[in-house]
């Protein structure tokens, strides 16, 4: 008997890659970015500006009560597409690592470490047990020494300067 295992075998594995080369876990992840609402920043020279399509789905919702851009410390702030839950857990973490630093520094955290410390959390659960990767897409934005930055970073934990971005459905329109 000869088995030929197609890539449905492989999708309940986070560090088992498919016959097509692929990590499923991580294409069900960007699928879920893919359908969630559109959000852009662009870097100016002396700024940064983050935005977003914040579109409520019953009439019944208080739309005060929904997020899409937050701040993780006095100079930095993110916004998302894809999965609210995810995005949730990734601001409390930011949050909790930026007032960690500010403990022990007394200072504001720099933007690039703080993106740093959000992909590496996102990279860390895509070869975790008992864990999903985030089915999110994160645009970090902030202003330090060095300037304004915006940062893209994606549910494998890759992260990249930019200065202009989109992220969500239609990102190639944006």
């Amino acid at each position: 008997h000869q088995f030929t295992m197609g890539d449905a075998e492989y999708s309940f594995s986070l560090t088992t890659f498919a016959p097509s080369g692929k990590l499923l876990q991580i294409e069900y992840a960007l699928n879920r970015v893919a359908e969630g609402r559109p959000a852009l920043g662009i870097k100016a020279k002396n700024g940064v500006v983050l935005a977003t399509e914040k579109r409520v789905t019953s009439p019944l919702v208080d739309e005060t009560s929904m997020r899409k851009i937050e701040n993780l410390s006095e100079n930095t702030g993110m916004v998302y597409a894809g999965m609210p839950p995810d995005y949730r857990v990734l601001v409390s973490r930011g949050r909790k690592q930026a007032q960690q630093y500010y403990g022990v520094y007394r200072e504001v955290i720099p933007v690039s470490q703080l993106v740093r410390d959000q992909a590496a959390t996102m990279q860390e659960f895509t070869q975790s047990g008992g864990v999903r990767p985030f089915g999110i897409s994160l645009m970090i934005a902030g202003y330090d020494e060095t300037g304004p930055q915006l940062f893209q970073v994606d549910p494998s934990g890759a992260y990249f300067g930019w200065k202009a971005s989109a992220i969500g459905k239609n990102h190639v329109n944006a």
